[in-house]
This record gives structure tokens, sequence and C-alpha cells, in this order.
């Protein structure tokens, strides 16, 4: 009923760069729900698959969405191309959302937008599979940040120096960096249709190796990330608001807060946020621990009990 009630829901989308000036300011005019609001919409929409609260939901967070679009303007894309992507994201985050589980839609919806509109840059810029490991990703939509803090040049290969500081921010190999670097310094691919030698009956695709993972080892990959993400947001749960707030600005997002930045919110010392972080991770921890043998307990009983009726 909930996805029914989405596909319903009547929600402005961007009408090419054009319109995007209109757009960006059509969607200002959705209000902004406050935590109750946003906690009983929520819950009509969980509980009901009410259309409306779902609309709502929904139309409140598309400047977030534009917001995250923003970020990726320097990939080459229509930016109402980013937008609309982001709104596919924003929309299973709030089929999704859980007000129970204790934080916001926005927290909440928030990683599934720029996963939507990473997935989108990814497909688009680079026709060969790009970015295949959480590292990569991260090298790829970071380099160019990176790269500016340095003063280096975009179409010129990076020094080894720079090379080595990328890669120890990063955690990626230094070839990696050289070898990402270099491509995105094309700006997109070379045809896998250009013959090679005198002849020219071979092409490079022909020396290809397809290191892509088996179908069912991407299908459990898939499962266990999402088993281990849902597990992440039941042990949020657990902690209050201000540890997991402190946490999740300083541990969870792309350009993490520092501690100055947060002693300044709670009105504590630097010392203070940073001994609130260290046990909110450690409660964070043993939440997740307990999750993973509650489910893993659960899963080896179901298992008994088939091989029982089996038996039987």
């Amino acid at each position: 009923m909930t996805d029914i009630a989405l596909k319903n829901a009547v929600i402005p989308a961007p009408a090419g760069e054009d319109g995007l000036n209109r757009y960006l300011a059509e969607i200002r005019k959705f209000p902004i729900l406050s935590p109750e609001d946003e906690y009983m919409l929520a819950k009509r929409f969980k509980e009901h698959g009410d259309p409306e609260a779902a609309a709502k939901l929904v139309t409140s967070h598309l400047r977030l969405v534009a917001k995250a679009a923003m970020r990726y303007r320097g990939y080459g894309l229509p930016v109402a191309d980013l937008i609309s992507e982001g709104n596919v994201g924003l929309i299973q985050g709030v089929r999704r959302f859980d007000p129970d589980r204790g934080f916001r839609l926005a927290t909440y919806a928030l990683w599934w937008i720029k996963a939507s509109i990473q997935e989108f840059i990814l497909r688009s810029w680079s026709m060969v599979k790009l970015g295949t490991t959480a590292a990569q990703k991260r090298l790829f939509f970071n380099l160019r940040r990176i790269k500016n803090s340095l003063q280096a040049y975009d179409d010129t290969d990076l020094k080894p120096d720079q090379v080595r500081q990328i890669a120890d921010t990063l955690g990626v190999s230094e070839t990696e960096v050289t070898s990402m670097n270099r491509r995105m310094m094309q700006g997109g691919d070379a045809s896998l249709n250009v013959p090679l030698g005198e002849t020219g009956e071979d092409q490079w695709q022909d020396l290809l190796s397809d290191d892509s993972p088996l179908q069912d080892e991407a299908l459990a990959g898939a499962q266990e990330r999402q088993r281990r993400q849902n597990m992440l947001f039941e042990a949020l749960g657990t902690l209050s608001d201000r540890e997991r707030d402190i946490l999740v600005q300083r541990r969870l997002i792309d350009e993490p807060k520092t501690l100055e930045d947060l002693s300044l919110v709670y009105k504590v010392s630097r010392e203070r946020v940073r001994q609130i972080e260290v046990r909110a991770f450690e409660k964070l921890s043993r939440a997740m621990h307990r999750i993973d043998d509650e489910q893993r307990i659960a899963k080896l009983g179901g298992h008994r009990e088939n091989q029982a009726r089996e038996g039987h």
C-alpha cells in the first residue's frame, strides 16, 4: 500500500535546465515540518499508506535533494537530472523510514539521496564500470575537491607527493589515484570498438576480461549490505538524541563536524563532546553485535526447525 501511495503522490519535477530556477522557487513554497508533524505523518504513511502524508513527507524534503545535487555539479551532468535522481532516492528513503527509531527523516533519507545521485553519475559519466568498491567511489567523488585544496591542475598529472597525500587521505592505493586522475582528465571513455593492429580484425573489447562478481555473489553481497545498514539504523535507535546526533555528525557524514562546531551547538567543552562521541560509538558497537548475534541465533534456530521437519 505504501508503494501505491508514493506513486500516486503529486511531486513536482525539474523540467530541464531552463526550468530549474522555476523548480527551485516552487519547492521553496513547501513548508519544513516540525519534528512532531514529521513523526505523525510518517506514522500515518507507514501504518495506513496515506498518500497525502507521503506527499508532505517528500515535498518538505525536496530542498534537501536540491542542495545535495548541487554538490555534484562538477561532473558534467545536468543539475535537473541529478535532482530527479535524488528525488528517486528521497522516495526510497521515505518508503523505508521508520519514525519509531528516533532519528529525523532528513538524516535517514540523505543516505538514499546521495546514493541514488552517485549511482546515476557513475552510470552516466562512464560507459565502463567505474568505482566498484566503496574506496574507489570515495576516490571518484572526492578527488576534485582534494586536488583543489592541493592547488593541483585538472588537466595535468599529479606530483608524486600529491598522489601519496591523496592515497593516504582516502585510504586507496597510489596506483588507483593515478589511474582515476587520468580517467577524469580524459572526461570519458574511448570506444571499445577501436580496431587494433594493422589488420584491424581485433578490437579493444576482445582483450577485456570480465572481473565482475557472479550474479549470486552480487545478490548475497547486496543482501548483506542491506542487513548491516538495517542493523546500523536499529542500533542508532538505542542512543539518546544527543549521542546519536554527535555520532552522526562526527562519523557518519561525508564532511564531519569538528569538536569545536559541536561544542558550540551543545554548549559544552570539546573534551565533553569527544567523550560523548566515544561513549556513543561504544554503545552503538555493542548494540550492533547484540543485534547480529540475535539474528544469527534466530537464523540457526530456523535452520534446525527445517531440518527437524525434514527428518520427520
